[in-house]
């Protein structure tokens, strides 16, 4: 009896393999080589690879970086509002005279709410608070084509983690995001251009700094 219960187990255990083994199979037999592998992000490290070598990549996070210290990329919105008060209108003048010395240069607001009210509503609302922005920066003669593409965030990724109301979770978030061309070595030698002359206009505020020490 004992001989026959430990047979009985040896032959379900490799009649469970023997499944597993023909799901497998058949999965591999019908997918293209290497799918299971791929997660999605297959050519990235190429793609990288190419941003880093031809300096893309490093000029936009410090273009991002520099964004982000020279003026604030954040406006707040009363609560359930996508009116621009007198604050968030001189913020958004200043990020205005930022993103125009950089013509060829995108970026993308993002909008947030706090989480009061529903996900869909939130999503909405976030959506034309970040609409308002873009107008607002359209309005300062900044071109639209260069306002990416407008998100919401909703109510997803709130500041400060809270049911209430928080004034610090609705808000708008501007951020550099490209170039006006995916590719900036077609800019016909405009990428070269962004930097020479921020390279110029750096010592022209350098001399002019060391000027006024004299």
């Amino acid at each position: 009896m004992k001989y026959m219960i430990t047979a009985a187990v040896a032959a379900a255990t490799l009649s469970a393999c023997s499944s597993g083994d023909r799901q497998i199979a058949g999965a591999s037999f019908f997918s293209e080589a290497g799918s299971a592998l791929d997660a999605g992000d297959f050519g990235e490290a190429t793609m990288n690879n190419r941003l880093v070598q031809t300096g893309a990549q490093d000029y936009t996070i410090n273009l991002a970086r520099r964004f982000a210290a020279d003026v604030n990329s954040t406006v707040n919105f009363e609560f359930n509002s996508t009116a621009l008060d007198a604050d968030a209108r001189s913020t958004l003048m200043k990020q205005a005279d930022w993103i125009r010395q950089f013509p060829e240069v995108r970026f993308k607001v993002y909008g947030h709410t706090d989480l009061v009210g529903s996900q869909a509503y939130n999503r909405s609302l976030g959506l034309r608070r970040a609409q308002a922005v873009v107008a607002f920066l359209a309005s300062q003669g900044i071109d639209r084509s260069r306002l990416e593409a407008v998100v919401s965030f909703g109510e997803t990724q709130p500041l400060v983690v809270t049911d209430g109301r928080e004034r610090r979770n609705r808000r708008t978030v501007t951020e550099v995001t490209g170039f006006v061309e995916s590719d900036p070595m077609v800019l016909n030698g405009k990428y070269a251009e962004i930097i020479f002359r921020d390279y110029v206009n750096s010592a022209a505020q350098a001399s002019t700094a060391t000027a006024g020490q004299l």
